[in-house]
């Protein structure tokens, strides 16, 4: 019996020890122009457009466990009326080993005299090689900068099975 119950109290820890959760906190530097985009006017009221882009970000500080992040791809989906957005995507993260971290993220930014003001909240989508099977959760806040690129800053936490 006793056996049985070490045996047990062990896969219980080992189980605790394997869902254990990481921090996240990043800081993306993302480019003043998408690579790619497209707009359609709605029509409904003056402002109103829907909006597809793809872009690209670089780490300026990061690391999930001890890899870095290197460059993220944003692609996204903007519901846009006047100076308010709405958006939904997935950001993908390139890390050092060459693994990726897909985020799923939606949020809403403002602009005022060409600066933009976001956030957003976010849950991983998954990643590859030891990346893979990633779970969690967190959320950014972003700032326009003068030069039209943006500045993000995100935390949140991550656990990946063992």
């Amino acid at each position: 019996m006793r056996k049985l119950v070490l045996v047990v109290c062990s896969l219980v820890l080992c189980v605790a020890v394997s869902a254990a959760e990481d921090k996240i906190s990043s800081q993306w530097k993302c480019d003043a122009k998408a690579a790619d985009e497209h707009s359609i006017a709605v029509g409904d009221q003056d402002g109103h457009a829907y909006h597809i882009g793809q872009g690209k970000c670089a780490s300026e500080k990061g690391t999930m466990g001890d890899v870095k992040e290197q460059e993220g791809m944003w692609t996204e989906f903007d519901d846009i009326s006047g100076s308010a957005t709405r958006n939904h995507g997935v950001f993908e993260v390139t890390l050092a080993s060459g693994d990726k971290v897909f985020y799923n993220y939606h949020g809403t930014q403002t602009t005022k005299d060409g600066i933009m003001d976001g956030t957003n909240t976010w849950t991983l989508g998954g990643g590859t090689g030891k990346f893979k099977g990633v779970k969690g959760e967190g959320g950014c806040k972003g700032k326009g900068d003068s030069d039209g690129s943006s500045t993000w800053n995100c935390n949140g936490t991550y656990s990946v099975a063992k």
